[in-house]
């Protein structure tokens, strides 16, 4: 396995105009990694995810992305590199008016020149990856919170990207629908080989799938602890990665 850092961040400071969240960090996130970013609330974690992505500007300092600088990154380079990336928003995303077919045909229709046919195929067997062969026809409207989270993710999968970034996955689910979504991003990390980063505070998702991590310190607005979660927990670092990591002191392990 090739454990070259596949996203650099370096001194990345992230805010809004004069508001510092996040104060010159920096991690590397490697291939194949199911990376956690984890923290308390109102420290940073969403606004990371849309810096990594590109929907957000940091204030200062660098992500790159397969040694590419994404933040000094032209329109069309960036483009290119989001092409090699998913991304599962919180709802799933889904436009209510398309058909699930029709969704995750969009992306397949738009930055590539492959034939109706093919792309059928290639929306029936994303689908069937996520457990919803025979559901093409069906809206997002008809279909439970689970299995829009599963055809968002289809969607996300759509060009085969190299990392997949996911905001809260198991938000709104039900206790067996995030262990079946959990199971999911793991069977896609370990068969197609994909970087997954994932913004969560879910305890079961962050000991059961995380294979390395950073915890975003409210207080000192940088990362206070790194490393696979399950490590954390048996040496925490200090009380807010105690805390957060035992609720209050009741083991999760």
């Amino acid at each position: 396995m090739n454990n070259n850092p596949q996203i650099k961040a370096k001194d990345l400071t992230v805010g809004y105009n004069h508001f510092i969240l996040l104060n010159k960090i920096s991690f590397n996130i490697n291939n194949h990694d199911i990376f956690i970013i984890m923290g308390a609330s109102g420290g940073g974690k969403s606004s990371l995810l849309r810096v990594l992505t590109g929907l957000q500007e940091p204030l200062s300092g660098q992500v790159l992305i397969n040694n590419i600088d994404f933040t000094l990154a032209s329109s069309a380079q960036k483009e290119a590199l989001m092409q090699k990336c998913g991304v599962l928003y919180q709802s799933g995303a889904l436009f209510s008016s398309m058909t699930l077919a029709e969704n995750i045909a969009l992306p397949l229709e738009q930055y590539t020149d492959y034939s109706k046919k093919t792309i059928r195929d290639m929306v029936s067997l994303k689908l069937a990856l996520v457990g919803l062969k025979g559901f093409e026809d069906f809206y997002p409207s008809e279909i439970s919170g689970g299995m829009k989270k599963r055809a968002g993710l289809a969607r996300a999968l759509a060009l085969d990207p190299q990392i997949v970034y996911f905001d809260e996955p198991s938000a709104g689910l039900d206790p067996v629908s995030s262990k079946l979504l959990d199971d999911l991003i793991i069977d896609i990390n370990q068969c197609l080989g994909t970087t997954i980063v994932i913004v969560t505070h879910e305890l079961s998702s962050i000991f059961n799938i995380g294979t390395n991590s950073i915890f975003l310190d409210v207080e000192t607005k940088t990362i206070s602890a790194r490393g696979n979660p399950k490590d954390l927990l048996k040496n925490p670092p200090n009380k807010n990665v105690y805390n957060f990591l035992t609720r209050g002191g009741i083991s999760h392990a």
